[in-house]
């Protein structure tokens, strides 16, 4: 494995040589096409994006999907390595919202620095309580956000994606983001186009009024 793309995990730099040979000998890259999943609760290990975004969500009891945060180049996935985390049991599964590269160091190889190296163990805790920090933040929104509030906020992220202010998205994968189901979400996007906010065609989502959206994104339930 090229130490370079290893440099990218902020503790590697503060490892001996023992634990950078570990790594080097173990770690591997791997290549998923748009749609596939890449980690469904086996504990493969600690990932880092190298190109490509990636998604990573929850199922509820019926089925339902509802994401809680995207990965992007440079972001680590802590959470596809939690059989190396003690005491931590959460289902977080993650899939490929574009193509995607990314860069796997295997759990055992990263549970064994963790428990040498005081700069990895660190690392691990930092990334942990940011990822809950992002978890407990998204059933905030879900408890305390109206519908109209969460998908106006939605569509603005989109747009972050997107660079601009067309959305190559379906009210599916909208329903899925946000844990609904794709008829209310066309419900709320046609309120959204007869108030002159958004534009809508087969596929796609025009954000008109960025403002506005803004706005209505910022409020809470009553």
């Amino acid at each position: 494995m090229d130490e370079s793309l290893l440099k990218g995990f902020a503790f590697y730099g503060q490892l001996n040589e023992e634990e950078k040979v570990a790594l080097q000998s173990s770690a591997r890259e791997h290549v998923f096409p748009q749609g596939a999943e890449v980690y469904r609760g086996d504990c493969s290990g600690l990932m880092q994006v190298e190109k490509g975004r990636l998604r990573a969500y929850v199922l509820s009891d019926t089925g339902r999907e509802i994401t809680l945060y995207r990965l992007e180049r440079g972001d680590v996935c802590l959470f596809s390595a939690s059989c190396a985390l003690r005491g931590i049991r959460f289902d977080v599964f993650v899939r490929a919202e574009t193509d995607a590269r990314v860069l796997l160091i295997p759990a055992d190889a990263y549970k064994k620095v963790m428990q040498t190296s005081v700069a990895a163990a660190a690392y691990t805790n930092e990334l942990m309580a940011e990822r809950f920090s992002r978890v407990m933040w998204v059933l905030d929104e879900v408890l305390n956000k109206k519908f109209d509030a969460r998908l106006a906020a939605l569509l603005l992220q989109e747009a972050e994606f997107a660079k601009g202010d067309t959305l190559n998205i379906t009210h599916e994968q909208i329903a899925a983001h946000l844990g609904t189901v794709r008829e209310a979400v066309s419900r709320m996007l046609k309120y959204f186009e007869r108030e002159g906010l958004v534009s809508l065609s087969r596929g796609t989502v025009r954000l008109l009024d960025m403002d506005d959206l803004r706005l209505l994104a910022k409020e809470q339930k009553n």
